[in-house]
């Protein structure tokens, strides 16, 4: 399962931007079960993940989705945003515990086969976390973010 937390709007951009494949390039055995999946779905936007992944991006009802899918049309996950209301009082209190002082700057679900995880950016001054968490509350990752230095480059 993948821990890995990835900033939706940038997965988005950077996915279809950098692959810009189109609806008729998608594998068949992966449109028909992306379109089973989610019948509501609207707004599609395919692109590459890498050489043995589909990834959609699309609406349900407003609301941003991203799903992968494998080259034979099995899913692999779903992420989707979530506003700071959604997130669940065990999830709550973890993120209150073990990130004192941080500020959520997104937080989304990511769902799999094996179940569900929040995913969150934190941030407290110039330090920037990903953090996994279950559903339970147990902290499943936690990485800081590395920024560019832009003084570096000068």
């Amino acid at each position: 399962m993948k821990t890995s937390v990835l900033i939706m709007s940038a997965a988005f951009v950077l996915s279809i931007s950098a692959c810009g494949q189109t609806a008729k390039d998608v594998p068949a055995g992966v449109a028909t079960a992306f379109s089973q999946k989610f019948p509501k779905a609207s707004k599609v936007e395919w692109g590459r993940e890498n050489d043995k992944e589909w990834e959609a991006e699309f609406k349900i009802d407003g609301k941003e989705y991203s799903a992968n899918f494998d080259n034979e049309g099995t899913w692999m996950e779903t992420e989707y945003e979530i506003s700071a209301r959604e997130v669940p009082a065990a999830v709550k209190s973890t993120l209150d515990k073990e990130f004192t002082g941080f500020k959520i700057e997104v937080s989304e679900i990511s769902e799999t086969s094996d179940g569900k995880v929040y995913e969150f950016v934190l941030e407290k001054g110039e330090t920037s976390i990903e953090a996994a968490i279950d559903p339970d509350g147990k902290v499943l990752s936690r990485e800081e973010m590395k920024e560019e230095n832009e003084k570096d480059e000068k």
